[in-house]
């Protein structure tokens, strides 16, 4: 028998799902992977991985390696995964936007989203340098040390922004990681007051980050873009050109989505009365 002896206390078929769901979370964790490291990172056995292996292989949402033998995950599963976006047309209305960013500036840009108490890329545009910020879409990001993270979190009722918060880690990244929730609260308050976040090499070293929210119909900040630069590269002078590209982008996807009055420019007649 092959199989894990504590799914004997639930029915075949939940621990079918349970395993099912592993495999493919440790794919996504860990591109292409073998069937022993599975088996020894999941503590399932060999057999079962593969029998459940061949089966998602035969549905598509499995590929595997002619010449490694090794397994991954294909298109289908990002293509599943974007139909769970809220607003299903938010890649494809901020695409163009995004191009325009990376054309202007020639650096990093990235489309975020909340996910529990962390922010999840769903599309980005390589820096055409070289030397750019590490990341992909899918990948997870902290709230509390991202310019994405920061806008999501400036913009929302205090309801939900403290039940957001009350599942966030505070870790400490780098040196000017912010990891007190008092002091993260006040750089909300700062972001908000300028319009715009910043990552100031709170999460990599030498990258600098701008943003900016994007909202849905209701005024409810629902996704961020941002401008990621080497610090090398990053030049205070040129910044308020980019967040003013970044503020024209945001504004027209959130008109697309529905958006009447953008919230920023509210912000700002306000804090000019």
């Amino acid at each position: 028998m092959d199989d894990d002896p504590s799914d004997l206390r639930q029915p075949e078929s939940v621990a079918a799902v349970l395993k099912v769901f592993a495999i493919l979370q440790s794919l996504a964790d860990r591109s292409e992977t073998g069937i022993s490291e599975l088996s020894m990172r999941l503590a399932m056995p060999k057999a079962t991985v593969y029998r459940f292996l061949q089966t998602m292989k035969s549905l598509g949402y499995v590929r595997q390696e002619a010449d490694t033998e090794r397994y991954g995950l294909t298109m289908k599963m990002f293509e599943l995964g974007t139909k769970a976006l809220q607003y299903p047309d938010l890649v494809e209305l901020a695409k163009p936007h995004m191009e325009a960013l990376s054309e202007r500036t020639g650096e990093t840009i990235h489309l975020g989203t909340l996910l529990d108490s962390e922010i999840i890329y769903v599309h980005k545009i390589d820096s055409r340098h070289t030397l750019g910020m590490y990341s992909r879409v899918g990948r997870r990001a902290p709230l509390h040390c991202t310019a994405i993270g920061k806008v999501l979190l400036a913009w929302q009722g205090p309801a939900k922004r403290d039940a957001i918060l009350a599942g966030a880690e505070f870790k400490r990244f780098r040196d000017k990681t912010i990891v007190e929730p008092a002091a993260f609260l006040a750089e909300l308050e700062r972001t908000r007051a300028q319009g715009f976040g910043e990552d100031r090499e709170e999460f990599d070293d030498h990258i600098r980050c701008l943003g900016m929210p994007i909202f849905d119909r209701l005024g409810e900040p629902v996704a961020g873009m941002s401008v990621s630069f080497p610090t090398f590269r990053y030049d205070e002078a040129q910044a308020p050109g980019v967040i003013s590209m970044l503020h024209e982008a945001c504004k027209d996807v959130s008109r697309r989505l529905g958006c009447v009055r953008y919230p920023l420019e509210a912000d700002q007649a306000v804090a000019g009365r």
